[in-house]
């Protein structure tokens, strides 16, 4: 992969409209250590802020508090992995700092055409793909403008969009 692809971070401190999140993996990160220690019974405190809030939510309340609409999807499979009951109960720090999440039963997107890879997609011209392994570590980002990719991920995350439920609806 190409050093000079941008991070997401600084691809959310220019968009100016809207950025949207495409994730379809039903685990990432199994070395992450915040997994660890969340099969070790730890659970974030809603009411310890200071405990839970990083550099990262810090990126997303700004890009939302700019205006820009910031939407992520989730498709799984259920019954859920163990990574994705994680996930669950990490998505409210993403809800705090303003970004929206749904999540849809894999079962519910046979009929959409999705792209081979996780994406985001920034203010509908820019695509940036993530690239992962088997077991779910990053392999890195690619990026393109090409406008066959971007009406893909765009017609594609909104079907999702459309059938997936609210995270405050969705249970695990």
């Amino acid at each position: 992969m190409s050093q000079s692809v941008p991070k997401i971070d600084e691809l959310l401190r220019n968009t100016q409209r809207s950025a949207v999140h495409l994730e379809m993996r039903d685990g990432y990160m199994q070395d992450d250590p915040a997994l660890h220690a969340w099969r070790a019974s730890h659970r974030l405190d809603p009411d310890d802020r200071a405990s839970w809030w990083r550099p990262w939510l810090d990126v997303i309340a700004d890009t939302v508090a700019r205006g820009v609409e910031i939407r992520r999807a989730r498709i799984v499979s259920e019954p859920v992995s163990e990574y994705i009951r994680y996930e669950y109960d990490v998505t409210f720090p993403n809800l705090r700092a303003g970004e929206q999440v749904r999540w849809l039963p894999r079962r519910k997107a046979s009929t959409i055409a999705l792209p081979g890879n996780d994406f985001w997609l920034f203010d509908d011209r820019i695509v940036r793909w993530g690239h992962f392994s088997g077991d779910g570590d990053s392999l890195g980002g690619e990026i393109t403008e090409d406008e066959a990719a971007v009406k893909l991920c765009s017609d594609a995350f909104e079907a999702v969009w459309t059938r997936a439920v609210p995270h405050e609806k969705y249970t695990v």
